[in-house]
């Protein structure tokens, strides 16, 4: 891989440009790492007063509860501002996925999964938390964690 660097003043932004003739690990983990920098943490109120800083590596899972999103952390769950969609736009997409249009989880703290009825997964968390990923989400899923790679 070759690497350019160009610094000068008369650059109003920092901007990174990528060339190259298929996506594979390595591009994939350089664009999380650029994407993990817009969000390296996440306000989050456990409460009517208290506000917390939370890391995204330490949340196992946002889910909706009505119209408020909830982080779940080892350290219990805190209400945050933004939205689903918001959150997977900004969050590393080699550490986070959506399971359903009411959960987006971090892959790091899954901690194992089973079929459950219709075509969806329970996924179970290293916190004891356990959520659903709907039918439409789990190819994606299987796709991430390379579920259907056959080793002969």
């Amino acid at each position: 891989m070759k690497v350019s660097l160009d610094v000068d003043r008369k650059h109003e932004e920092t901007s990174v440009t990528i060339h190259c003739n298929e996506m594979d690990d390595s591009i994939n983990d350089i664009l999380a790492f650029l994407n993990e920098r817009k969000s390296e943490f996440i306000i989050g109120r456990n409460g009517e007063q208290q506000q917390h800083i939370l890391k995204p590596n330490h949340v196992h899972y946002f889910h909706t509860e009505g119209e408020t999103v909830i982080a779940t952390t080892s350290d219990g769950a805190f209400k945050v501002k933004e939205k689903l969609y918001e959150l997977e736009e900004t969050l590393p997409s080699t550490k986070f996925i959506r399971l359903s249009k009411s959960v987006i989880a971090n892959l790091h703290e899954i901690s194992y999964f089973e079929p459950s009825f219709n075509g969806t997964l329970a996924v179970h968390f290293k916190s004891g938390g356990k959520e659903y990923a709907s039918r439409h989400y789990v190819g994606r899923m299987k796709e991430v964690l390379k579920m259907n790679r056959r080793d002969n």
